[in-house]
């Protein structure tokens, strides 16, 4: 089973400018990230976008899905920005498309040392081998469908709407 992972930033991929003390994009830490967490799935990996998710835009979704659909493989697992990512889960979701597709995010970059990217990452990855075609969103070790799921900003953590 092959499973397509397209990187399109987030908190994932920031990198700290130490002169500037300001989070960028450089170039997705996804390859180090699989290396690191000795990954044996066979994966083709995609960059479509390094924003954070706050300055994506209705068009960023629609290029989301516009791959989701083309790819041929029937499990993808998307890291983007937690901030927004119920909103790209509520696009994919309503463009009807049969596969299973897995959001996920971090907290903190995983260039931090602390980050819960590696982690949500191999998560995510099991998640898409296991659950059937649906639109989800992972978080520290949890999926939720992507209409019953919010981020509960004063915890820090995702959580079940019902």
């Amino acid at each position: 089973m092959r499973i397509k992972v397209f990187a399109t930033g987030g908190t994932f991929d920031k990198e700290y400018n130490e002169l500037t003390s300001k989070l960028y994009f450089k170039d997705t830490h996804l390859p180090e990230m699989l290396k690191l967490g000795r990954c044996k799935l066979d994966i083709d990996l995609g960059t479509l976008m390094m924003i954070d998710s706050l300055d994506m835009t209705n068009k960023d979704r629609k290029t989301i899905l516009d791959h989701c659909k083309k790819t041929k493989e029937d499990r993808i697992v998307i890291t983007h920005g937690t901030d927004t990512v119920i909103e790209t889960a509520k696009v994919l979701a309503r463009g009807k498309i049969d596969k299973t597709i897995i959001l996920t995010g971090a907290m903190v970059p995983y260039k931090f040392g602390s980050s819960d990217g590696l982690f949500n990452l191999g998560s995510a990855l099991s998640f898409a081998q296991v659950l059937p075609y649906g639109v989800y969103i992972e978080m520290n070790g949890e999926y939720f469908l992507w209409n019953n799921v919010r981020k509960n900003k004063k915890l820090g953590k995702f959580e079940k709407i019902h």
